[in-house]
């Protein structure tokens, strides 16, 4: 009964959405450059979804100004036609992996992929799985930093073996992990990928909306889908967990909107290095660990959102490692990225130093409340991370981006399963 009136919000709210949403087929030509323009002409198909903002007017029809458009452009989802997938053509085409794992790849979105014609494997290829990992990783460090995650029968915790209470908590624990993937992290790369056709046409031809190989309505519909979706199965989670507030609802439409405003104009967030890289890193540290964390506690102390944060500034570096691969296209399309803005060699140092410097901060943290071993723990993982960053992505960042992120990354998350297991076992209240 608690969810009633919000439930006839939610419901009067989305009825709203769509009902206003504006049915217009304008043409539009955006200037990348004065040697390419791109047409786009909106589908009917998806024509209710678009809303009007204004764009910058033109006196003057002219091709060097990068603002020219002959008709005002429709958001959420304006559309463009072939002549992308011309330009995209023009580019190097996609090597297909050579060692067998083509397929492999095209399913986890990777470079190197195989062709592909099946509209489900493409969908799938799309929303990109192989970065859900890092965001179903953090729900289990929310659910391990609660303190409250049961097992179904735990080998050291005699008090914990209620098999009926483990299998609900691993039900709860499975759930939210598909809505921090599948759904909430599948409908952030679907529509950036929407977002980044133009610069993808550059720096990666072979993904499925330049290369056509996905229609722009059946892109438009999986945006939708797994939105309304995931945010659906948030609302069931916070009625399962029993929440008065319907937190983990709440931190879904955040995450969603930040992950609308990062990747879509015209405050396109990923155009400024600084607060793209850290909307990045909350995206896939902070949010996901709170909503493991609500679904099996409460968010009830400060440092149950400062430790994420802290964690979100590493995330920032991390981001940073990827912005090397685009800085040509970033470049040419005027997107302020890191290493775009302060060059090469100063993103580097950046990137090495918030990722270094926040675990270390941490780890002292961890020592300050009486957990010498947590602290330990954490050192020792960090000092690989230090290894791998100077001989591998300081030398060479952008050939080694890929070997890097490999080498390292292991050792990063299980350093936040480390924070978090210790904040679920402290006893903060013998401190009061």
């Amino acid at each position: 009964m608690r969810y009633n009136k919000l439930s006839a919000a939610c419901l009067a709210g989305l009825t709203s959405l769509f009902s206003s949403t504006t049915a217009f087929l304008p043409h539009t030509t955006i200037i990348l450059n004065k040697h390419q323009t791109v047409k786009r002409s909106l589908l009917p198909s998806s024509k209710s979804l678009h809303m009007m903002i204004p764009q910058k007017p033109s006196q003057h029809n002219n091709i060097n100004d990068p603002y020219t458009l002959s008709s005002p452009k429709f958001y959420p989802f304006s559309t463009t036609n072939e002549n992308l997938h011309k330009l995209s053509a023009s580019k190097s085409p996609n090597e297909e992996a050579s060692d067998g794992s083509a397929s492999v790849r095209q399913l986890l979105g990777l470079k190197g992929a195989g062709a592909e014609t099946n509209i489900w494997k493409i969908r799938l290829q799309l929303t990109k799985p192989v970065t859900w990992v890092p965001l179903v990783w953090g729900v289990m460090c929310g659910a391990a930093a609660s303190g409250n995650y049961h097992w179904i029968w735990n080998p050291f915790d005699p008090n914990d073996r209620d098999v009926v209470l483990g299998l609900t908590d691993a039900a709860k624990g499975f759930v939210a992990m598909i809505l921090a993937g599948p759904f909430l992290t599948g409908y952030t790369q679907t529509i950036n990928d929407w977002y980044d056709r133009e610069i993808d046409a550059i720096n990666e031809p072979y993904r499925p909306i330049p290369s056509g190989a996905i229609s722009e309505g059946e892109v438009i519909f999986q945006i939708w889908f797994l939105l309304l979706g995931g945010l659906g199965i948030a609302y069931g989670l916070d009625a399962w967990a029993g929440h008065d507030l319907p937190t983990v609802l709440l931190l879904s439409i955040f995450g969603s909107f930040i992950s609308y405003i990062y990747s879509a104009p015209p405050l396109k967030l990923k155009q400024n290095g600084w607060a793209g890289n850290y909307a990045l890193g909350c995206s896939y540290i902070s949010l996901p660990w709170w909503c493991g964390q609500a679904v099996f506690g409460e968010l009830d102390r400060p440092i149950y959102f400062i430790l994420p944060i802290l964690y979100s500034i590493a995330g920032l570096g991390i981001a940073i490692v990827n912005d090397f691969k685009s800085i040509e296209g970033d470049r040419e399309l005027g997107l302020q990225s890191l290493p775009v803005a302060f060059g090469i060699d100063a993103a580097k140092y950046i990137c090495a130093g918030s990722v270094t410097l926040t675990q270390l901060g941490v780890a002292a943290y961890l020592y300050s409340i009486g957990e010498p071993t947590y602290a330990a723990i954490l050192s020792a993982l960090l000092l690989p991370q230090i290894y791998f960053q100077a001989t591998l992505l300081l030398p060479d960042p952008v050939a080694n981006d890929v070997k890097y992120q490999a080498s390292s990354q292991p050792f990063f998350v299980f350093g936040i399963l480390a924070t978090a297991l210790c904040l679920g076992h402290h006893d903060f209240d013998a401190l009061a």
